[in-house]
């Protein structure tokens, strides 16, 4: 059985993680999309709330789990639950030089794990969560973040998240 990890903050999960997820559910037997700790983040959202947007994204694939690390190593995480691929995406060539030194470290610790680097469409090039939580404050954001949001349900935590009001 073919298992791998896409690991990421998700703080949010927009529509660029949404089809890295499509492709390698696409590739593997099992997908684990494992929520991580990005100590050099700020991070907005909770572990329940990214967890909540995960789980709509995701609800009608069966072989795809949902779960978090915190404080170990991804290569050790990817290990520990006996994976052997991890799958990450990449939107520039700036997201190419990192995720190559992150996999040339990864090969060192371990040497059996594979990483996949999937390249999104162009259209997607541009989305990252850092984006979608930049657009919040201006006039009419809530319209504006909704295109990069994957679904009503990650849209409704999104914007409860930074207005505190139910919509």
């Amino acid at each position: 059985m073919k298992k791998a990890v896409y690991a990421g903050s998700f703080d949010p999960i927009t529509i660029g993680h949404e089809w890295v997820i499509e492709k390698a559910a696409s590739l593997f037997d099992e997908l684990v999309i494992a929520v991580g700790e990005n100590q050099q983040k700020k991070e907005d959202f909770s572990l329940e709330e990214k967890k909540k947007m995960l789980a709509s994204v995701t609800k009608n694939y069966k072989n795809i789990k949902i779960d978090a690390f915190k404080g170990e190593f991804l290569v050790d995480y990817v290990k520990r639950i006996n994976a052997l691929y991890i799958v990450r995406g990449i939107r520039t060539e700036t997201d190419l030089e990192y995720e190559k030194g992150i996999q040339y470290i990864n090969s060192r610790l371990n040497e059996n794990i594979t990483t996949i680097f999937l390249i999104p469409p162009e259209d997607l090039s541009v989305v990252s969560s850092s984006l979608v939580r930049s657009l919040v404050g201006s006039k009419g954001w809530e319209k504006v973040v909704r295109k990069f949001l994957p679904n009503e349900e990650c849209y409704r935590i999104f914007v409860n998240h930074y207005s505190g009001t139910k919509i």
